[in-house]
């Protein structure tokens, strides 16, 4: 095996898989993996916190740019989903951030919302603060809602 295989690779772990969410606004598996918590989500705003953990480090010691960049959107995610109805496929196009601060502990929190909706074009921006209040991320992007818009594959069940 090569440096980078594992035997979860052969064992057909590499998908496609079909698995339940526990809701329209919850945390995906990538979301769990780095404890992501969604703290509220209505109207078009929401707001999610994820710890620095050792696992989200990169090598000189701070919060990687990828786990910072994936909180801020799946932020506006959670902000979009609050305004479409359950199972409406859309996707990321394109994202634009400017990293402020380097996070070096503590619990992050990003503060999203949707700021444009054209047909099926949705813009939203979200920043993300340190546990001092201090902004780390400045965060734009752009979703589209798919044309056949119903998700396939993936429950979605209400407590």
């Amino acid at each position: 095996m090569g440096k980078h295989d594992t035997q979860e690779h052969k064992d057909g772990y590499t998908g496609p898989h079909r698995f339940a969410m526990d809701g329209w606004i919850s945390a995906a598996p990538f979301e769990r993996h780095l404890h992501m918590e969604i703290v509220s989500a209505r109207d078009g705003k929401a707001t999610l916190k994820m710890p620095f953990l050792l696992d989200l480090a990169q090598g000189a010691g701070i919060m990687h740019g990828g786990a910072v960049l994936s909180l801020a959107d799946t932020a506006v995610v959670m902000a979009i989903k609050s305004l479409l109805p359950p199972g409406t496929h859309f996707g990321t196009t394109s994202v634009e951030a400017e990293f402020l601060y380097p996070v070096k502990q503590g619990v992050v929190t990003a503060e999203a919302q949707v700021v444009d909706r054209e047909d099926r074009t949705i813009r939203g921006r979200a920043t993300v603060f340190n546990e001092e209040g201090r902004p780390v991320l400045e965060f734009r992007s752009t979703f589209r809602i798919a044309r056949d818009s119903a998700i396939r594959d993936v429950t979605f069940t209400e407590p």
